[in-house]
């Protein structure tokens, strides 16, 4: 429905808009997010007292929001311009190019529905006419935010605030830019000066209650919680949540109930409530409780999912009980396909192949070429009919819209493999990349070695603070340490390979060119690393960074200006990693255009690995993966005893790639590529065949 939506306002088709908004009201009035966009629609209506009181409702529902708070806070800011605007603010600036409010309204527009690009178009015109002008500071700061640019937009909406140091709108602002730069201390002082200036903005005091609670304060939180609950219209479902939310974290499971179990009976469909609800009967190890409660509200509210998977959650997996759950759920909603999910998996656990392809069957015969059905199929197929099972994906494939081919090729790929038929998965394969090369980034360059290195400078005694750089070449499944480092460290960082990545040297192709003619000196490099880190999160320079591209020319800067910093490599079998790399891409989206030129530039970067481990050029660690890389168990446990800590297992990660050694099943199709990769394989400790 949300997208419906964008796209009703996209064509300025507003009252088409606001209808369908309504209509996601009345299907599920709990949800805030349908009251969130009834209030952008109606704002583009010009109704904007009635988007006020919508978006309030939102905030009811949800007063721990911080993205609907910061809406509020666009939506405040321009509410002084309501007037002056009007709803003809596209004709207004048309006839009077220096009316600023026009400008200011339709920027704050444009952020409500996330059109960062237009608000920053509309500010900028707006400065045009007065550059001076607070709000338009203010409106610069929320676009900077919007940005991922947290250190602009802290400076400009202080700047706002210093000229308006009691305008509780532009305060409001100013607080979500210090939750930007998770300066909570400072974030919650500014909505506290709000509530002060403003008393009335009592769905503000949630978020507040949530601040408290993650700087670990809770007595302030617990404080704030009795206000809320006390005053006039503060005791609401989701206040009663969050306040059930205070109770376990101060270790209080019998109070969270208290204020739990009355929400369910209002919203027996909100998922962190059951969440939340499970989380206390565990830790009073109350489970015939839960699923005396569970089954009651069941009684009443049969069709809601959530529902089912917490009264499931209760219950061993896989076990007869959990069994009679899935029962009574299909009974239900006989054609709810999460229903029939659920059931398929649980025949599986049970080993009960006929009556989970069964399921599947009824699966794809409601939504043909529903994947959960198909991937059931297609896996009972390969255990009796492998060739059934190809031309099941390929008459998938055959008829699929043009955005689910590549997908559906690269299972294709993976079910010729399983069937063994390795020439015509590699053709597969090697089509798809092929395919998708335009759209994908070059190969990283490489750079030859220098005759010697700068020595490598010694460690300052106090400097206690060492980053950690990770990286593995394609292939090596350096995504599933990553993901292991990530469930045990905050400063992990993967942005490199995200929409915002940071700007620095280590991200740019350039970067050794730069190196080479002096145009790039080994400080700037690393003095431009670290000025990105604050906006990365990171306050002291304790990261885990994981790069993009690894090259030992790099040294020529990381050995005299960051001496203190470890290289962790990644490493599997190099003739694996080759095939996992055109079997299943990697995680940076690398164009490949032949498997020969994959295996030259592979057997290149790791001979620099080679080098680097042989002659100990920098402090690093080789994390060889082969035998562990499927299971977040063993991943957690090698990690703990490489580091020295404890390493909690990851929830998962990553779906199941090839075990090691099955590149050997290619040798009699990728034997010339892999010869390219035997030598600097025997370098890394690995077996020549």
């Amino acid at each position: 429905m949300q997208d419906q939506i964008l796209q009703a306002l996209r064509r300025n088709a507003v009252d088409d808009a606001v209808q369908l908004a309504r209509e996601w009201i009345a299907a599920e009035p709990e949800q805030p997010q349908a009251h969130r966009w009834l209030s952008l629609s109606l704002q583009q209506q010009g109704q904007f007292d009635d988007a006020l009181a919508s978006l309030q409702q939102a905030l009811t529902l949800a007063p721990d929001n911080a993205d609907l708070h910061l809406q509020q806070a666009g939506l405040l800011l321009a509410l002084r311009q309501f007037d002056a605007a009007g709803s003809a603010l596209d004709r207004t600036a048309e006839l009077n190019p220096n009316e600023l409010s026009a400008y200011v309204m339709q920027a704050h527009l444009a952020l409500a529905r996330n059109d960062v690009d237009d608000a920053d178009r509309l500010t900028r015109l707006g400065l045009r006419v007065d550059e001076e002008h607070p709000e338009l500071a203010a409106l610069s700061g929320m676009v900077a935010l919007r940005r991922g640019e947290v250190d602009r937009a802290l400076a400009q909406l202080s700047a706002a605030s210093q000229a308006l140091p009691d305008d509780a709108r532009v305060l409001y602002a100013l607080g979500f830019a210090y939750l930007g730069k998770d300066m909570l201390a400072f974030a919650e002082q500014a909505f506290r000066r709000v509530l002060a200036l403003n008393p009335a903005t009592t769905a503000l005091q949630g978020l507040v209650v949530q601040l408290a609670l993650r700087q670990g304060n809770l007595e302030s939180a617990a404080d704030m919680m009795r206000q809320v609950l006390a005053v006039p219209g503060g005791d609401t479902p989701a206040m009663r949540r969050l306040a059930g939310e205070l109770e376990l974290q101060a270790g209080q499971p019998l109070q969270a109930l208290e204020h739990l179990l009355p929400v369910l009976a209002q919203w027996p469909s909100d998922r962190h409530t059951l969440q939340l609800l499970l989380m206390a009967w565990q830790r009073l190890g109350r489970e015939q409780q839960a699923r005396e409660t569970l089954d009651a509200t069941l009684a009443d509210h049969p069709e809601v999912h959530d529902l089912w998977m917490a009264r499931l959650t209760v219950e061993p997996v896989g076990g007869p009980e959990a069994v009679a759950v899935g029962e009574r759920w299909l009974q239900a909603m006989p054609e709810h396909l999460p229903a029939l999910e659920t059931r398929l998996r649980l025949h599986d656990m049970n080993n009960e192949a006929d009556q989970a392809e069964a399921v599947a069957e009824r699966i794809v015969a409601l939504e043909p070429g529903r994947v959960s059905g198909e991937v059931r199929l297609v896996d009972g197929l390969l255990t009796r009919e492998p060739a059934a099972a190809i031309a099941r994906v390929q008459a998938l494939l055959d008829t699929a819209p043009e955005d689910a081919r590549a997908g559906l090729r690269a299972w294709l790929g993976s079910v010729q493999d399983r069937a063994g038929q390795y020439q015509d998965a590699l053709r597969t394969w090697v089509d798809l990349h092929a395919a998708e090369a335009p759209q994908r980034l070059p190969l990283p360059p490489q750079a030859k070695a220098p005759l010697s290195w700068p020595d490598l400078a010694p460690v300052a005694e106090d400097n206690a603070i060492a980053p950690l750089f990770i990286w593995g070449a394609p292939g090596s499944g350096v995504e599933r340490v990553v993901a292991a480092m990530a469930a045990a460290s905050p400063v992990m960082r993967g942005d490199r390979f995200g929409p915002t990545p940071p700007n620095d040297p280590f991200q740019r192709y350039h970067t050794l060119q730069e190196l080479s003619t002096g145009k790039l000196t080994p400080e700037a490099l690393v003095e431009q690393w670290r000025s990105q880190l604050p906006a990365r999160g990171i306050a002291d320079g304790a990261v885990i960074d994981w790069l993009l591209w690894w090259d030992n020319a790099l040294l020529w800067a990381l050995r005299p200006q960051l001496p203190e910093a470890r290289l962790v490599i990644v490493l599997r079998d190099p003739r694996d990693m080759l095939l996992e790399w055109i079997a299943f891409s990697a995680p940076a989206p690398l164009a490949v255009t032949s498997v020969h030129e994959a295996a030259e530039w592979l057997a290149r970067a790791l001979a620099q690995v080679a080098t680097l481990h042989e002659q100990s050029l920098y402090p690093h660690a080789l994390l060889k993966i082969d035998e562990i890389g499927n299971d977040p168990q063993a991943m957690a446990e090698y990690l703990g005893a490489h580091f020295g800590m404890r390493f909690p297992p990851a929830g998962t990660l990553g779906p199941a790639r090839m075990a090691p050694g099955h590149w050997r099943d290619y040798r009699e199709v990728m034997g010339p590529a892999f010869a390219l990769l035997t030598s600097v394989a025997v370098r890394l400790g690995y077996p020549e065949e």
